[in-house]
């Protein structure tokens, strides 16, 4: 008999946890299979982003993860050894104004424990050798660490299982891009004996002519130490020894002195990328997400976090469309939402001078203008939103529509964490009322009658809530009385108009819900 679910999710790791997770808050029945025989215990990525986090706290994850890393709250540049910029990582906005630092094998570790707290464990040892997709759902062919295999029909797949994506390369979904050449990354985790300082919420980036070391503070009182340099050898693919990483990174900071005392149990990295994009990310049940989306080199080390942002962008529609409530349509936006974010992130990545290693003619210009190009407030600004992910929108959706409305806040772009008043007069912050389960429609009020919404609301029997707010007047960033904001689960706006118009909101309604 053909075991049946609603979801298979192929791949545990970060994506395919939060993927599931976000899944089986909604109840849908999802299978989690992972070839491999346990939770990685590699430390690999070791930052979220602010973005990333908010959507971890909409999975009932951020609290867990904040409490097991370590809040960077500064940052600090310096050419030649010599300190050329500080800034603060902190963003307004939102309830999650600082980076975390955590490393992966403890993120995987607190996700796969939310996701047990929702239901049955991942499949561990369990592969899929085989995806069939017809016209309503699909099929997978699953080998056990038994070696028996086992087939189970699902409405949904979902492939997360990195660049080597069976269920991408069952389809033919080409993997456009290239090998980056000329670049490796060399990491390693360890406590520094050196005369820099060693904050806790403190990171670092030195940049030195062919070399760019950024060293990241770690929970337990290590640092990350993480080169991007040249490629001199390519064949080579053992992790650096200590001698090569202290080498570098007194290459790199200009102390010949420094010392490095390798972590109990030690870690050490040596990688080449990829940069490559999935054609398209659904062939009718079947999706991609995560490394199996999209590669490239972990410059600002946004992989990780671009993976948990996919999860949650997908985790709502593809629950809506298998509950029957919005249209199928809707699954189309996450690919092409999520092929634009990927995109942008390559391209800012490859223009990241920061942390690239820069070249005779880029080094001799940074040790010049460094001051003006590093260390200006203009820069600050510029690096903490890029990093955080807060300004990366969704405008040019097909799930995004301006009507009306002032102000800049438009349709597409994430909703920031504003003080507003309730109709009480109390004062409140948007994300308060917002919730992963449902979307939310905002009417700021000018004084006037205003429009009734709630029968056009349940006309269409959708899982959304309205309020009624006042914007306060000193708030930065407001959004101006007379706007209407119609805000999906995933906290993005979908719908701006003016708090007046009552036909926005229905002709929306009826694009999209069932």
């Amino acid at each position: 008999m053909v075991e049946v679910r609603d979801v298979v999710v192929v791949g545990a790791g970060p994506t395919g946890l939060a993927l599931a997770i976000a899944l089986r808050r909604y109840g849908l029945d999802v299978l989690v299979v992972e070839k491999e025989p346990s939770t990685k215990s590699e430390a690999r990525a070791c930052v979220i982003w602010q973005r990333a986090l908010e959507a971890l706290r909409d999975l009932g994850c951020a609290e867990d993860l904040v409490g097991a890393g370590v809040v960077v709250r500064r940052g600090a540049f310096r050419v030649r050894g010599r300190l050329r910029g500080e800034y603060d990582m902190a963003v307004p906005g939102t309830a999650f104004p600082c980076p975390l630092a955590i490393e992966q094998d403890a993120t995987e570790r607190l996700l796969r424990g939310r996701l047990r707290a929702l239901g049955d464990d991942v499949g561990w040892g369990t592969e899929a050798v085989a995806v069939r997709v017809g016209a309503d759902g699909a099929e997978a062919d699953l080998r056990g660490p038994d070696g028996r295999g086992r087939t189970v029909a699902c409405r949904w797949i979902v492939g997360c299982e990195g660049a080597h994506s069976v269920v991408r390369k069952t389809l033919g979904i080409p993997f456009e891009g290239e090998r980056r050449t000329g670049l490796q990354a060399v990491q390693i985790n360890a406590k520094p004996d050196w005369r820099f300082p060693r904050d806790p919420d403190l990171t670092q980036i030195f940049l030195q002519r062919g070399v760019s070391l950024i060293v990241s503070p770690l929970p337990g009182g290590a640092h990350r130490f993480f080169a991007f340099r040249d490629d001199p050898a390519p064949r080579s693919e053992e992790p650096p020894g200590i001698e090569e990483m202290r080498a570098l990174v007194a290459r790199a900071t200009g102390d010949p002195d420094v010392r490095l005392v390798p972590t109990d149990p030690p870690w050490t990295n040596r990688a080449r990328f990829h940069d490559r994009l999935a054609a398209r990310l659904r062939h009718g049940a079947a999706l991609l997400a995560g490394d199996s989306a999209h590669l490239w080199a972990p410059i600002g080390g946004h992989g990780l976090n671009a993976g948990l942002c996919a999860a949650h962008n997908l985790g709502w529609k593809l629950a809506a469309v298998h509950q029957g409530r919005c249209r199928e349509e809707l699954l189309d936006t996450y690919s092409a939402e999520q092929r634009r974010v990927a995109a942008g992130v390559m391209r800012d990545m490859r223009h990241n001078i920061t942390e690239l290693p820069p070249g005779p003619l880029t080094f001799a210009a940074l040790s010049l203008a460094a001051p003006v190009v590093i260390g200006s407030r203009w820069a600050e600004r510029r690096t903490r939103l890029m990093m955080s992910d807060f300004t990366r929108h969704h405008r040019p959706s097909a799930l995004s529509a301006d009507t009306g409305g002032r102000g800049p806040l438009r349709a597409g772009d994430r909703l920031p964490d504003l003080p507003v008043r309730d109709h009480a007069g109390g004062r409140r912050r948007l994300h308060e009322l917002l919730s992963y389960g449902r979307w939310t429609l905002l009417v700021f009020e000018d004084g006037g009658s205003g429009t009734e919404l709630g029968g056009l609301v349940e006309r269409y029997g959708a899982a959304i809530e309205v309020f009624r707010v006042r914007p306060e007047a000193d708030a930065v960033g407001a959004v101006p009385a007379g706007t209407l904001l119609l805000v999906r689960p995933d906290g993005y706006v979908g719908l701006r108009a003016a708090s007046g118009d009552r036909r926005a909101p229905a002709a929306y309604l009826e694009r999209w819900f069932v």
